[in-house]
C-alpha cells in the first residue's frame, strides 16, 4: 500500500467531493458515513459510496463506518464491504470486543461476496477516554488491524477539554497510541485531523508533533492540507544525509566487530542504525 502519510477526508453524500478528493494527491482517500453524514442522510451516504466503489477507478480507499454500537453498523457494512476498498474505519472503537463483531460481519460479508477472508484491513477509530485506556487491547483484538487511528475532536469533548493550538491536550492520547500500537508489533497509528482549517502554521505546528511522537501520518479535512502533511511525514534531504552516514559508518564497524561507535560527537549503536534504515526505506518508497 505504500507510506500513508496524509489521509483526505470526504462526506460519503458528496459525489462532487469524492470525485475531487480522487483526483487530488493524498496518499488515501476516507469516504464517511459517520460524523461527515447527518442522520437524514445516512441512506444516500451508503448508496453513494457504495456506487463510487463499484464504479469509480479508486486510489487507496477506505470508508469510515458508525460505531457497532450504533444502529448504522450493519447497514453500513452491507454497503461498503467490496473487494476494491482497502478497508473500513470503525469509528469510536472503544473495547476488542467491539471491533472483533466488526471482524466477523466484515467476514460473513467477504465470504458471501467471494472475496477471502480478512482481505479487507480495519482500522479502529480511538476516540475517547475508554478507547484510549484500552488501546492496547484495541490493536491487539484481530489480524485485520494494521495501524489505528486517532480522533482527537472527539477525544477533547469527551475529556471536557479543547483541541487547542498547542496541542498539549492531546499528549497522553497520543503517546498511549504510540505506545499500543508498538506493543501489538502493529504498524504506527494515523494522527487526528487538524480543525483549524485555515491555519496552516497552527497545522504544520501539530503534525510535526505527531511525527515526533512516531505517528505514520495524518488525517486532513481539507485539501490545503495535504502537502504540509506529506511534507512533513516524508524523509527530509537531511535526514536522509544523516541516516545513509550511519548506515555506511555503522555497517563498516560492524564489519569489523564493533558495535558502538562515535560519529558526529554521537553515539551510534544498534538501534540508532535500525532507525536510520528505516529513514532509509521511507525515502526509497517515494522515489
Amino acid at each position: 500500500m505504500g507510506l500513508l502519510r496524509c489521509l483526505l477526508f470526504v462526506p460519503g453524500t458528496d459525489r462532487k467531493k469524492i470525485n475531487k478528493a480522487f483526483a487530488l494527491n493524498a496518499d488515501a482517500v476516507i469516504m464517511d458515513l459517520e460524523d461527515a453524514v447527518a442522520i437524514s442522510e445516512k441512506h444516500t451516504a451508503r448508496r453513494v459510496v457504495s456506487e463510487t466503489i463499484n464504479s469509480s477507478a479508486l486510489p487507496v480507499t477506505y470508508v469510515r463506518v458508525n460505531a457497532v454500537s450504533s444502529p448504522y453498523i450493519l447497514a453500513d457494512l452491507q454497503a461498503v464491504v467490496q473487494q476494491r476498498l482497502a478497508g473500513i474505519m470503525l469509528a469510536k472503537a472503544e473495547t476488542a470486543e467491539e471491533v472483533r463483531r466488526a471482524d466477523w460481519l466484515m467476514g460473513l460479508l467477504e465470504e458471501e461476496r467471494n472475496i477471502p477472508r480478512g482481505t479487507l484491513e480495519l482500522v479502529p477509530f480511538i476516540e475517547s477516554a475508554r478507547g484510549i485506556e484500552n488501546a492496547g487491547e484495541v490493536a491487539a483484538a484481530c489480524p485485520r488491524v494494521k495501524r489505528l487511528a486517532f480522533g482527537g475532536n472527539d477525544y477533547t469533548a469527551d475529556t471536557w477539554t479543547t483541541y487547542s493550538e498547542d496541542g498539549s491536550e492531546l499528549f497522553y492520547a497520543r503517546a498511549k497510541l504510540i505506545a499500543a500500537s508498538r506493543m501489538a508489533g502493529i504498524e504506527p497509528p494515523l494522527d487526528t485531523v487538524c480543525p483549524f482549517i485555515k491555519n496552516i502554521d497552527a497545522l504544520r505546528k501539530d503534525a510535526h508533533r505527531a511525527r515526533k511522537l512516531g505517528f505514520q501520518g495524518k488525517m486532513v479535512i481539507h485539501p490545503a492540507q495535504i502537502e504540509p502533511v506529506k511534507e512533513i511525514f516524508s524523509p527530509t534531504p537531511e535526514e536522509v544525509a544523516a541516516a545513509e552516514k550511519i548506515v555506511a559508518a555503522f555497517d563498516e564497524a560492524e564489519a569489523k566487530g564493533t558495535g558502538v561507535i562515535q560519529l558526529d560527537g554521537k553515539m551510534v549503536e544498534y538501534p540508532i542504525a535500525n532507525r536510520a534504515r528505516q529513514i532509509l526505506a521511507a525515502a526509497r518508497e517515494l522515489k
